[in-house]
């Protein structure tokens, strides 16, 4: 964020927030700001003097004067109940694998803030002003990406979350992390005590799932511009037919996303010269179809928006805490169902845009389709020739790349693991739709790790954005891309095959390039 030019704050009152604002607290473009006024601090503060109102009246309620899963039938004293919420993170501690990044973290605790802020978890104000706190001091908690099956919402790496709260476990401290109770301290907040209810508040929901969905999101639209500027090159390298993309051909099978690909290619591909084109009546599929391939995602990408932004701005731990008609509602808003749906969706239209731009790269570095093109592009010649192979293993690791991709694709959301494998406590719920690790999955599919590494949105994903040192820019208009390319100008035939190729590299780098 620029000192000279500040972003607007990202508000939490309770609003609705969007993947957008999530993904620019990510990415620390814009900052959060906790909202103090007094009807916001006085409905967040109803929830908490219900709740114990009904403590006080020897209420039953799930997870605060009972045990979790199957223990619900098993009482809490009022006394002990003060230390459940402590016990509840502390026995999930348990995560495994490689951490979320920071990027990733820090679309957790926006995600399970807006939870929080809209009033329905029986949390105290000063909890929100802790969660706010780590965000806007970039306090971010060291939280294992995987032992968390989504039964219950993510319930092991949230507890990393909760822990840090209270000044337990480690948060980041460059490539290492420190203890977080020193951490907090050192940036004026003290470690919470939590109270009744809290710790299933912080806990039981949504938040990692739907955080992962939100730059998945993000990313996967990134990569359909990405993936569109791409074909366009191709398209010239290979000395294609840019009428494939008229906007007559496109109206006749008119979906709205595959519309917007046709035009955008369209654009880049400005031809002066006769649709038919001189060499060959159609190209191969990966050219031709490239439109419909790109324009499934473009198309999906609204629905999905649809589904992460319901998730994002919902209430969905359990119980949930009505301040308004004074009620405690059981339920299960804590099922990730409609993200693991979204997610399944995007990480298999993302797998079919590697498949599709790796046959394209097979085309460009196969001298038997390339037209005229050195084979494997390599650009040696004379005796040295034969001992030079160019890009013949980019493009083989391109393949083993995207067999990566395509392998992932299966659904995680049918998969229902507690039919069959019955875990401790939970064989009340009987159904879980692992939502977490299609999210995980469409992530990394669409680079959302590899992009936080890199910390830059334009950060090349695929060989053929590499032609030179520069990434790729999307186009213009409501692409919103670092700056708008030059269009591609095909002109008529050729005075000579190999001479023309030269003038058409040259123009292939200054699109790649701006």
């Amino acid at each position: 964020m620029s000192a000279d030019c500040p972003a607007t704050p990202v508000r939490f009152d309770g609003s609705p927030l969007t993947i957008e604002d999530v993904v620019a607290l990510a990415r620390r473009q814009r900052p959060a700001v906790l909202a103090e006024d007094a009807p916001f601090r006085q409905r967040i503060q109803a929830g908490a003097d219900f709740l114990d109102r009904v403590l006080a009246e020897d209420g039953v309620i799930y997870g605060v004067t009972t045990g979790y899963g199957d223990s619900c039938t098993v009482s809490i004293p009022t006394g002990l109940a003060l230390e459940l919420p402590e016990r509840l993170y502390t026995y999930h501690g348990c995560g495994a694998g490689a951490l979320l990044t920071r990027e990733q973290t820090r679309a957790v605790l926006a995600t399970r803030l807006a939870s929080l802020a809209l009033g329905y978890s029986g949390v105290s104000y000063r909890l929100l002003q802790q969660l706010a706190g780590l965000l806007r001091l970039d306090l971010l908690p060291r939280i294992p990406s995987e032992g968390s099956v989504g039964a219950s919402g993510d319930l092991t790496p949230l507890s990393y979350v909760a822990a840090v709260l209270c000044g337990e476990r480690e948060v980041w401290n460059g490539k290492e992390g420190q203890p977080a109770g020193p951490a907090l301290r050192a940036a004026g907040l003290q470690p919470l005590k939590l109270r009744p209810k809290e710790g299933l508040a912080v806990m039981n929901g949504t938040a990692v799932m739907t955080a992962l969905a939100c730059l998945a999101h993000a990313r996967a639209d990134y990569l359909s511009r990405l993936a569109t500027r791409i074909t366009a090159l191709a398209v010239v390298a290979l000395d294609g037919n840019p009428h494939h993309f008229d906007e007559r051909l496109f109206a006749v099978k008119p979906h709205p996303g595959q519309m917007r690909v046709a035009a955008r290619l369209r654009g880049d591909l400005a031809a002066d010269r006769p649709p038919r084109n001189e060499q060959r009546l159609q190209d191969r599929y990966s050219l031709r179809c490239a439109a419909h391939v790109v324009g499934a995602l473009e198309d999906a990408l609204p629905w999905l928006r649809s589904l992460i932004e319901t998730e994002l701005n919902s209430a969905n731990d359990n119980p949930i805490i009505d301040p308004d008609d004074l009620k405690v509602l059981h339920g299960g808003h804590f099922y990730g169902g409609h993200v693991a749906m979204a997610m399944d969706t995007l990480k298999c239209q993302v797998a079919n845009l590697a498949d599709l731009l790796d046959r394209q790269m097979a085309l460009l570095v196969d001298a038997r389709y390339s037209h005229g093109l050195p084979a494997n592009l390599s650009g040696a010649s004379g005796a040295r020739r034969v001992i030079n192979h160019g890009l013949k293993a980019l493009q083989i690791s391109a393949s083993a790349w995207t067999a990566e991709a395509l392998k992932l694709t299966m659904p995680a959301s049918v998969f229902q693991p507690l039919h069959r494998m019955p875990q401790s406590g939970q064989s009340q719920h009987g159904h879980d739709c692992r939502a977490r690790l299609p999210a995980r999955a469409a992530a990394d599919r669409a680079g959302c790790r590899r992009a936080a590494d890199h910390g830059a949105p334009g950060h090349r994903t695929a060989p053929e954005a590499d032609t030179g040192q520069h990434p790729v820019d999307v186009p213009g208009g409501d692409a919103a891309g670092p700056g708008r390319a030059h269009r591609i100008h095909r002109r008529g035939p050729r005075a000579g095959r190999h001479a023309g190729r030269a003038d058409q590299r040259h123009r292939c780098a200054r699109v790649v390039a701006v």
